[in-house]
């Protein structure tokens, strides 16, 4: 079984920046109150015309670009986002079309905030059986769409953006070990009430803001920390290696202090942990795919280095990948 091995990267963010100091115009909060909890600093918001797919379409062509092949090379795409388009079809099918991506098959995945990470994974098990050999994988979001812009203990937190990677058959080896857990009993912790079949859309649904996130945080930090640990662990026992072997440590941009409080509990220096919350805040199933694009442009992610991605999410669903770079 070949290995599967990212071989380029991309990302994009929309143009519209919104900062702390404006969300003080918007609710009752403040940049000191805003940073201090969160680390977040200020966050990129679509377009009304922008869509998730234009989000996922620019990162994946950047990808594209970055790995030197065509989009004829393509043999699946994989669209990790709470924010589709539409219910169906998938954002995927959207993305291939316009990538003219015409021998690949496409679908979505609805795993939140880990749903990149989830993905990768998906990709490797594709790649590792055989039917595959160029998978795109995709992580986008337009959160705006699900914000109460009058709820200042949410509307702070999240952004929209997208990030890719093309993940190909190599024989060295590139994803080393993977990890996957979940628990449906504390989904009501995370979670967007209606629109679904169990509360349809309707005017009722609407006037009670059903149709916005809604999040019980302290409970989520706590969790969060926790499974983002274990995870790591996990993946680096499935791969034979210790925290000391670790050369960069990527998580979900959640929140700094849960960012951090995952690196201490695993035994990291800061100098291990890339963070690039601040100038985005919670971009959900593009946070990871973002932030390792960053990471690979500034250097920080070198030939060799070992790489744990690492995610938490609604669904609950949290996992992990090790990766050789």
């Amino acid at each position: 079984m070949k290995s599967a091995k990212i071989i380029g990267v991309g990302k994009y963010l929309p143009k519209k920046v919104l900062t702390n100091r404006d969300l003080e115009k918007m609710v009752n909060t403040s940049d000191e109150w805003i940073t201090a909890r969160t680390g977040i600093k200020e966050r990129h918001v679509a377009d009304k015309s922008e869509a998730t797919s234009d989000l996922a379409l620019k990162a994946a062509l950047n990808a594209l670009r970055n790995a030197k092949i065509k989009p004829q090379d393509i043999d699946l795409i994989i669209t990790a986002t709470i924010t589709p388009d539409t219910q169906f079809p998938s954002t995927s099918s959207i993305v291939q079309s316009r990538l003219g991506a015409n021998n690949a098959a496409c679908f979505d995945i609805s795993a939140a905030c880990s749903g990149f990470v989830y993905s990768l994974i998906t990709a490797q098990q594709f790649i590792k059986g055989g039917l595959f050999k160029n998978v795109l994988v995709i992580g986008a979001e337009k959160l705006s769409m699900l914000i109460d812009w009058t709820d200042r203990n949410t509307c702070v937190l999240f952004g929209d953006g997208a990030g890719a990677a093309v993940v190909s058959g190599r024989e060295k080896p590139g994803i080393l070990s993977t990890y996957m857990g979940g628990d449906g009993s504390l989904g009501n912790l995370l979670m967007v009430p209606a629109g679904g079949s169990r509360i349809p859309t309707s005017h009722e649904t609407i006037d009670k803001k059903l149709h916005y996130l809604r999040m019980q945080g302290n409970e989520i930090f706590k969790l969060a920390v926790k499974a983002m640990t274990d995870s790591a662990k996990k993946a680096l026992l499935k791969a034979k290696l210790n925290i000391g072997d670790v050369n960069c440590l990527i998580t979900h941009q959640a929140n700094a202090r849960i960012i951090l409080a995952t690196g201490k509990r695993l035994g990291l220096g800061r100098d291990k942990i890339f963070m690039n919350i601040a100038k985005y805040g919670n971009t959900s199933s593009a946070s990871i795919a973002i932030a390792l694009c960053e990471a690979i442009e500034s250097k920080r992610i070198k030939k060799g280095d070992i790489v744990v991605l690492d995610a938490f999410g609604a669904g609950l669903a949290w996992g992990a990948c090790v990766i050789k770079w």
